[in-house]
């Protein structure tokens, strides 16, 4: 009787598959020997860091130089001692004394002058108590007073002064004449100057200042002084 094979132990259903894997292992094989590479081990760098023989630094102690303490000062100079003899002369500086005795004679003092000072001509533009014009005696300061005086002295004058001799002495226009004066320290006009386009016109203004009535005198620290005036007189020609 001839023995039955089992179905499952028949290896050649199989064959296919172990062929496949038999090549699969095959190729791999073959394929880890043509990638398979060598290196020389002199060549290859571990990339390991070698401190043995790494060098230390040498680091030099540093000394702290203290100065050397400066040179004492020298001694002082003995001193000198001149000795003197006992029979030389020795000359002694005598101080005397500026003490008065009652034999001394008293020399008697004349009267001492008090020094003066003189003041000279004040401006009216500054003067401390401004001439007082017939009028203006009972302003109550010194700006009134002057504001007062001015006007006076402007209507005196206008009304005075000849403004037709400029027509005979043939000008023409605007006509100036600057006239300047002093009032003294008794209240008096005197030195009267003019300057004008002609000499008439000049004359005339003389005439016309010197006609002002006569005024308190202006002062000046409590005294009396001549106080100087300056006046413009000014028309027109018309012809």
């Amino acid at each position: 009787m001839e023995p039955k094979k089992n179905p499952k132990a028949d290896l050649s259903r199989r064959s296919v598959l172990f062929f496949q894997l038999g090549m699969i292992i095959m190729l791999f094989v073959a394929w880890q020997a043509i990638e398979w590479k060598t290196y020389d081990k002199s060549a290859i760098d571990i990339g390991q860091l070698n401190l043995d023989d790494e060098d230390i630094e040498d680091i030099p102690l540093t000394e702290q130089l203290i100065p050397p303490p400066p040179p004492p000062p020298p001694p002082p100079a003995p001193e000198i001692i001149e000795v003197v003899k006992d029979d030389e002369e020795i000359e002694e500086t005598i101080i005397e004394s500026t003490e008065t005795t009652q034999f001394e004679e008293i020399v008697k003092i004349e009267q001492i002058k008090e020094a003066v000072e003189e003041i000279t001509d004040v401006p009216f533009a500054v003067i401390e108590n401004v001439p007082i014009y017939p009028g203006c005696e009972n302003l109550r300061n010194n700006d009134e007073r002057k504001k007062c005086m001015s006007e006076k002295i402007d209507a005196f004058v206008k009304r005075k002064f000849n403004s037709e001799l400029a027509n005979d002495l043939g000008l023409d226009g605007r006509q100036r004449i600057s006239v300047q004066f002093k009032i003294d320290n008794k209240g008096n006009v005197v030195e009267v100057l003019a300057r004008a386009p002609h000499p008439r016109l000049e004359s005339e203004a003389k005439k016309v200042i010197g006609e002002l009535p006569k005024m308190t005198p202006g002062k000046q620290r409590g005294k009396a002084v001549n106080v100087m005036y300056s006046l413009p007189i000014i028309f027109e020609v018309q012809n």
